[in-house]
């Protein structure tokens, strides 16, 4: 399928940091693209220092762009429950407060069933062992981050935390779903 033939859709996550999340999916086969930014909160275009105040309600989240006839949404919940910890309310490891929560944002209803499901089945399995606490909201705005945030642990590889937290989110990726990967992050 050509460039001009290829199809959008978009799927607006949260699960603690957003730089972990966008550093897992942009190297997905399928993905064009990942944005960092801030959504499920009332107030608009909030700043990454008020989000971080937990004031604005707001949870730091990415908006995946993908093509729905290589990655499906349903796949893109999954690997998205698989990189962190769904069962925790405000926290991701050392990261604690509302904006670190995890979050499905759907465009739509339709988009929300699939999320849904997927919650279901995870919660029937037990996958986790304890409930998942996944907010799920349907039409929430997406606020982008500002431009210091896009592609962090590219441009940071050998920062503290991306050593920390990152490094090993992506060594899971390569090793348990090397299958996915964009030929570009092989």
């Amino acid at each position: 399928m050509t460039d001009s033939l290829a199809r959008t859709a978009h799927l607006v996550v949260g699960g603690g940091c957003f730089w972990c999340l966008e550093a897992v999916f942009e190297r997905l086969r399928g993905v064009h693209g990942v944005e960092s930014g801030y959504a499920g909160g009332p107030r608009p275009r909030p700043t990454y220092a008020q989000v971080c105040s937990g004031a604005t309600g707001h949870a730091e989240v990415i908006r995946v762009s993908f093509d729905p006839a290589v990655i499906t949404e349903r796949e893109l919940l999954e690997l998205f429950f698989a990189f962190h910890d769904p069962t925790t309310r405000d926290r991701q490891g050392p990261d604690i407060g509302t904006q670190y929560r995890s979050i499905i944002v759907a465009a739509d209803e339709a988009q929300a069933a699939v999320a849904r499901e997927v919650i279901a089945s995870l919660d029937a399995d037990q996958t986790f062992g304890a409930p998942i606490v996944t907010e799920l909201r349907v039409g929430d705005p997406f606020w982008p981050a500002e431009p210091e945030h896009a592609q962090y642990y590219r441009r940071n590889p050998a920062q503290a935390y991306c050593q920390a937290m990152i490094a090993p989110k992506v060594a899971k990726l390569r090793k348990a779903y090397a299958d996915r990967l964009n030929p570009e992050f092989a």
